[in-house]
């Protein structure tokens, strides 16, 4: 099982609130849940690295996800080399460091652990890879859209909902007093809640995105009301877009009431730890 040290002092230094949850979550699932919030941190720090290239960053995204799978050796020592001199947070810097330490805990898992653990990795670095590749400016001027309502829900589902649904599967193995749930129906839910999360921080930060040339607002959409992506850095884009907002907010709210299912879902005994989580 993963060392305490990378899910307690590491995890702590990485992101103290999500450390601060996890410690409320019984025994058997911090470690599993740790180490994934770790992996998925690490991939997302080189995602982000703006000084190296995109084709790059791909590049080491594919080889992280490949080591996962054990198809990469000493790959790793390469992604380490190339993104931790670049990072500007201690503590980002540190985990990628210790990155090493994480693939050797995640081995130590059991299989079916493992296989978890991979899966929803996985699915986290193919929205990263695809974000990178849709989006090819790191500013207004390079501004790109999504195409189709369809890509927006499978955006959701890549970094948001797929998460729901890993949650789901460690919990339902690792806690008695869940052996009783539809496994199917409740990862279902779990990937709504997901997704209406997400689709809250995609409303939220249209502004910023736009600015960082990403629109994850539906060209279709858009031009449906009249719109192209471009219109929405003019303040004044804002009386023709509110249709689609609020078109938007109420499937939130629709993932939301998903959300509420699932929650409801849980033994009282066992929900305080999954609403702090």
């Amino acid at each position: 099982m993963p060392s305490a040290n990378l899910t307690g002092d590491l995890l702590k230094r990485v992101s103290r609130s999500f450390y601060l949850s996890l410690a409320v979550l019984p025994a058997p699932v911090r470690p599993i849940l740790g180490l994934a919030y770790l992996f998925a941190r690490a991939a997302d720090t080189i995602a982000d690295s703006r000084l190296i290239g995109r084709e790059q960053r791909i590049t080491h995204l594919l080889a992280f996800r490949d080591e996962l799978d054990g198809l990469a050796p000493g790959r790793l020592a390469a992604i380490v080399a190339a993104t931790r001199g670049i990072q500007s947070l201690e503590a980002e810097r540190t985990l990628l460091e210790r990155l090493p330490e994480c693939f050797a805990a995640y081995q130590a898992l059991p299989a079916a652990d493992r296989r978890r653990v991979r899966h929803v990795l996985e699915t986290i670095i193919e929205g990263m890879t695809e974000d990178l590749s849709r989006f090819p400016g790191e500013n207004e001027g390079g501004l790109a859209a999504l195409e189709t309502r369809h890509d927006l829900d499978r955006y959701t589902y890549l970094v948001a909902g797929c998460v729901g649904e890993f949650w789901t599967e460690v919990h339902v193995a690792h806690r008695p007093r869940l052996k009783h749930w539809d496994l199917e129906k409740m990862k279902s839910l779990g990937i709504r809640f997901g997704k209406g999360l997400q689709l809250t921080n995609v409303l939220r930060d249209i502004p910023r995105d736009l600015r960082q040339g990403r629109c994850y607002l539906p060209s279709r959409d858009l031009a449906r009301l009249g719109l192209e992506p471009k219109d929405l850095l003019e303040p004044a884009a804002g009386a023709a877009l509110r249709p689609l907002l609020v078109e938007l907010l109420n499937l939130a709210l629709d993932h939301y009431e998903a959300g509420w299912q699932y929650t409801f879902a849980i033994p009282k005994r066992c929900r305080a730890s999954a609403s702090t989580a």
